[in-house]
Parts: structure tokens; sequence; C-alpha cells
């Protein structure tokens, strides 16, 4: 007889599995833990065969009988529903590896870079792109798509933002087509997105008012490590992301350098930073606080990481300074500007110290130890420099050689 809805509800459990047959192969196998499970019962190429249709009460008597007659269906058609289905399932698990965030993860992974710039990379995906395409299978993702989420971010007025996001894409769309994935990369060009109006970051570049942003520094009341950060960053000048995660690794004191490597450095170079007798002396004082750990300026919070990129920014505004008088990376352009311009340095060596893309007479790109000895003087001179005008002293400037 054809089970009901009745006794299929009230089947109880017994000390072994036993069966409750309906019609047409199929029948309710219910479990000693007390299961209900929808069975299928068929023939192919002359060998009998089971397929588990799922179980009760998420799939009720009505609904197993007409996923019965699916798979009957395909059975007088030739096909194996138990291989249709593992195919499907398959399938599934397949899309759901090849979803846009899954490929994100994969690329993020694989790429050599400084360790605080992937979580960087993360936090944009996961802001402007995955509530959108993220559990789209990426071969399915369109150009439309992009534009439409593109569009979306320049609409807040984030052009930058949004060349960002585009460049991002862009790379996890072709690691999808280098890896078979995805069939093509539906990002727009570049040049579709306006370009942003250019914004100089805030920086102090009259002597004067860089004594007084000093002696503020000197007298800075908050954390200890956020002083001697704030302290060392303008006798270094390097970008402020390579301050924040310097590790005491990368620092030799009693050779008076600090040599940054290519990973964390934004033209993929290593770098070296010859350290005046000031910059010793504040990285000296601060190794007996965070010296046991990795990170030179150690987060306030946990010391595996370092501190946070608003770090300095925030501890400037404390101090009163506004945004468009200084940033963290204003270091640099004071240091650019005064080294030219009052101490007149050649132009080489300080745009060499600051780590930009600077080549020689024959198109040789510096290495990291090029002009080492000026570099040393210089950095020197400078460290001498500031002090003189936190003093109030008059600073004679050094001649420009020949």
């Amino acid at each position: 007889m054809a089970l009901t809805d009745t006794s299929v509800r009230t089947a109880k459990p017994k000390e072994k599995p036993y069966k409750l047959a309906d019609e047409r192969g199929m029948f309710l196998l219910v479990t000693p833990a007390g299961g209900k499970l929808w069975r299928l019962k068929y023939r192919m190429d002359g060998k009998e065969r089971l397929l588990a249709i799922g179980s009760y009460p998420e799939i009720p008597l009505a609904q197993a009988r007409e996923k019965r007659e699916e798979a009957r269906r395909l059975v007088a058609n030739g096909i194996d529903p138990s291989q249709r289905k593992q195919a499907e399932k398959e399938a599934r698990k397949q899309q759901g590896a090849n979803t846009f965030e899954a490929l994100a993860a994969e690329w993020l992974g694989k790429a050599t870079r400084a360790p605080t710039y992937g979580p960087k990379l993360t936090r944009r995906l996961e802001m402007y792109v995955f509530p959108f395409i993220g559990q789209h299978p990426i071969a399915e993702v369109t150009k439309t798509d992009m534009v439409a989420l593109l569009d979306r971010i320049e609409a807040t007025g984030k052009a930058e933002t949004a060349r960002r996001i585009r460049w991002l894409c862009a790379q996890i769309f072709d690691h999808a087509v280098e890896t078979d994935r995805a069939p093509r990369n539906p990002c727009p060009p570049a040049k579709t997105i306006a370009k942003p109006d250019s914004q100089h970051r805030a920086a102090m570049t009259d002597p004067q008012k860089v004594a007084g942003l000093l002696r503020a520094i000197d007298d800075y009341t908050g954390t200890f490590v956020t002083k001697m950060a704030l302290q060392l960053a303008p006798l270094v000048f390097v970008r402020p992301g390579e301050l924040r995660a310097a590790e005491w690794s990368e620092m030799n004191l009693d050779a008076a350098q600090w040599e940054i490597p290519a990973a964390r450095m934004k033209m993929k170079q290593p770098h070296l930073v010859p350290l005046s007798t000031q910059a010793v002396a504040i990285l000296r004082a601060l190794h007996s606080f965070t010296g046991h750990g990795r990170y030179v300026f150690p987060s306030a919070r946990t010391s595996t990481r370092p501190m946070s990129d608003n770090a300095i920014l925030s501890a400037l505004r404390r101090m009163g300074f506004a945004k468009d008088e200084m940033s963290g990376h204003g270091f640099r352009a004071m240091a650019r500007t005064i080294l030219d311009e009052v101490l007149q340095v050649r132009p080489d060596f300080i745009e060499h110290q600051l780590a930009h893309a600077v080549k020689d007479a024959n198109g040789r790109a510096y290495n990291r130890t090029s002009h080492l000895a000026e570099r040393r003087m210089m950095m020197q001179a400078w460290a001498d420099y500031l002090d003189g005008l936190k003093a109030g002293a008059v600073v004679v400037p050094i001649k420009k050689p020949a």
C-alpha cells in the first residue's frame, strides 16, 4: 500500500533500520536514531541501484514523489540519476570555489607583499567589491557589472579609490584567466575613470614653523612609543608605512643604519637609511621598551602588530596641527625642500634617500649603497640642523657642491 502523510509522520524508530514501502520503487528508511530517509530503487544496465532523495520532514511525501518521478524520467532516457546528482554536486562545489571572493582570496594568498599591505587590500575588497560581486562565479562577471561597480564608487566622489579598486580587480581577473577560471578580464580601461584632482599632502617647509613642530613633538604627552616615532620621523623621512612597520631585525645600531627589505618598499627595491647619532639615540632608548618584540613601534593593543597607520596623524592633530598644516607624509616634503633650498644638498642625494626612482647619467638605477658616504654626511647634517632649529640657533647652510 502507498504511504500516507500520517504513516510517515507517526513512524517510530526500532532497534534496527527498517523500510516503509511507497510506490514505484520508493521507500522510507527509518533509522534507530529516528532519521527518516527517502530512497529510490531503480535499475540501470541490468543492475539495481539506489538513489538518496532526501530526508523527512525537510522533504514531505508529495515532494519526494515528485523527485521520484524526475529520477524515473532520467532512467527512461538512459541517464543515471545518481551520477547526475553527483555531477550537480560537483558543479556547485566548483562554482563555490570559483566565486570572485574565492579567487580574490587565492590571489591575495599567493602574492608577495608587505605584511601590512595585504590586509589593506582585503579591507578595500570587503568594503567596495564583495557586497556586489563577491559571490558571483568569476567567469560570469561582465564588463557591465564592473562598470556599474566602479561608477558607484566614483559617484561618491572617490575617483582615486575607484582607480585603485579597478587595478585590484584587474589583478584578480588576470589570475582567474591565467588559471582557466575565467574567459576574459572584464575590467574597463583605467582611462575610463576620471583622474582625481591632484592632492598634495600637508607639509611644513618654513624653518621657523618646523622649529615649532619639533618643540611640540618633544613636549608630546601621549604614549612613549608614539612620541619616539614622531621624533624619529623627521630624522629619517621615510614613508609613514615604512616607519610604523619597522622591525628590529632591520636595524643595525652599531653600524648606524636601517636596511628596509624590498617587500616593504613602494618601489620593491631594498632601501638603506643611514642613521644620525640622534636617530640612533632614539632607537636605543626605545629598544629597552620594545626590543623584545618584532616591531620597533608595536600597536598599543598587541605587540604582534605594528602601530596604527593613524597613530602619527592623530598625534599631530592632538598637538594642534590642522590637516592642512602637517601630515605623516609631510616629513618627506619637509626634508626634500629644506635640504635642497636651505642646506643646498645635491638633489640626486636627496631623491635617492627618499627612495625615488633615481638613475645616473648612463640610465642605471642607483642601488641602495649609492653615494652612501655622502648620504651619511647629509643625514647627520640634517639632524644637526633640526637640533639647531629647536634651539633657536642660526644655522649656516651647507654650500652646494659644484
